[in-house]
């Protein structure tokens, strides 16, 4: 039997060389091509959208707001913008085992009393799914499943059953006999993918595509997985921990970074309907080191603890270490709180800890940094039921975040008292129960929390 002929493929953009190389030819990423199997050119698989051959003039398509599928699970619905939308194609990833194929299994259950809906497993066997709906005691009498990774068998179902929601899970598991490449190699990925979407598209149907994903966390296969779907979320969170977060980094029908808070619990992903209590500490009294802040989720507000904790150090370099935080952006915060604040950290230990383990990206979290880390260096606490956000620049003012006054209203709805913002941020009508402190400079910040603590 000859041996297969062999090519490169890059997992970024799919590109194909007959040599290993560095860097991809096409489109210049480091250390992206692998081996596969060279695949023989074939005719055109796919069928043609209706109309896609004629000209439609933008202004005489209905554009009208189609309803969207519900899946009556609040936090996912809000990361997917209100629903799933017909004909869509979501992608979901994750670590093995953060309870993807658990949220999707609880979802197709509730939609099932409405719509027609079908599982398709490649992981498991049927057997092992009706366990975990068992073990989960979630009615699943209406659910379709199918276990079966040929894709041709899989479009024959979905062909005669014509569901309203489809998942698949995995997408890497999957493959077609028209290619000779093994299951979750990049061509059968983005072959597998593309044809999955194109029948989305054609039967109206929304479809979810489970993911794997690499050691670096991003999603197995080639990065056109990413941009072929409308929709991509990131299942986080700590194994050890009970919290997961669902974050959606490209959503075409919502808001992006959306996020979205569940509880494992033995029977299943719980929606968690104050996220905020997560990450905000219980401490028996004031503590130094602590500042709340006020950060943005896509549309939701949540209030996170931040930790600082200043040391003198005997090194001839100083520490600067940050969870869920940009260690960068640190070193810039010291020099600018040095230069034009007068507090000098060339001899300090500094740590800095976002509480619960979420991943902050904002700007919005300099002030609060600064006044922790003066905070904690001082050793006085905060003034209580304070909080802030801003962000710092380079020279020393304190600029405006987006969305200043539903990040307020927020802190007060949880009892919030005092708040910290940049004075672009500052509310023209007061806000019932809280002091506003409008500063312009990071030194009128820390001098407002320094004679605080000396009343």
């Amino acid at each position: 039997m000859a041996k297969a002929k062999t090519v490169f493929a890059c997992t970024e953009c799919g590109g194909q060389t007959l040599k290993w190389q560095g860097q991809c030819p096409h489109c210049s990423a480091w250390n992206t091509l692998t081996e596969t199997i060279a695949e023989k050119p074939s005719a055109s698989r796919y069928q043609p959208l209706a109309d896609s051959s004629q000209l439609t003039r933008l202004g005489d398509v209905d554009a009208s707001e189609a309803p969207r599928l519900a899946t009556d699970i609040g936090e996912l619905d809000r990361v997917l913008g209100g629903g799933l939308v017909r004909g869509a194609v979501v992608l979901i990833g994750g670590d093995p085992g953060i309870g993807k194929s658990t949220l999707l299994l609880q979802a197709l259950t509730r939609m099932s009393e409405r719509c027609k809906v079908l599982y398709v497993s490649g992981e498991e066997s049927a057997q092992q799914v009706a366990l975990r709906a068992r073990r989960l005691q979630i009615d699943s009498d209406r659910l379709g499943m199918l276990a079966e990774i040929q894709m041709e068998r899989i479009f024959g179902v979905l062909n005669a059953e014509k569901p309203d929601v489809a998942v698949i899970d995995s997408i890497q598991t999957v493959y077609s006999e028209s290619l000779q490449s093994a299951p979750g190699s990049v061509a059968q990925v983005r072959e597998c993918a593309a044809q999955l979407t194109r029948f989305a598209k054609t039967s109206r149907c929304a479809l979810l595509l489970v993911g794997h994903v690499t050691k670096e966390g991003a999603i197995a296969g080639p990065r056109v997985l990413e941009h072929m779907v409308d929709a991509v979320l990131y299942f986080e969170g700590d194994t050890h921990s009970s919290f997961r977060l669902v974050r959606a980094i490209k959503n075409r029908f919502g808001a992006v970074n959306e996020l979205g808070v569940f509880a494992m619990t033995d029977r299943g992903l719980r929606g968690v309907s104050n996220p905020s209590a997560l990450f905000l500490s219980r401490h028996d009294g004031q503590v130094s080191g602590s500042c709340v802040m006020v950060t943005q989720e896509g549309t939701r507000p949540l209030l996170v603890e931040l930790q600082a904790l200043v040391d003198s150090t005997h090194a001839p370099n100083p520490r600067r270490l940050t969870v869920g935080l940009e260690q960068n952006r640190l070193a810039m915060l010291l020099a600018v709180v040095h230069r034009h604040a007068g507090v000098a950290l060339f001899d300090q230990d500094v740590f800095v800890n976002a509480v619960g383990g979420v991943r902050i990206n904002e700007p919005a979290a300099d002030l609060p940094v600064l006044l922790a880390i003066v905070s904690s260096l001082k050793a006085k606490p905060l003034p209580e039921k304070m909080v802030a956000f801003g962000e710092v620049g380079l020279a020393g003012e304190v600029r405006p975040v987006q969305r200043g006054q539903e990040r307020l209203k927020e802190a007060a709805k949880l009892g919030f008292r005092i708040a910290i913002v940049p004075a672009a941020n500052a509310p023209k009508t007061p806000i019932a129960g809280m002091e506003v402190v409008a500063v312009d400079r990071v030194d009128q910040a820390i001098d407002y929390v320094s004679e605080a603590a000396r009343r």
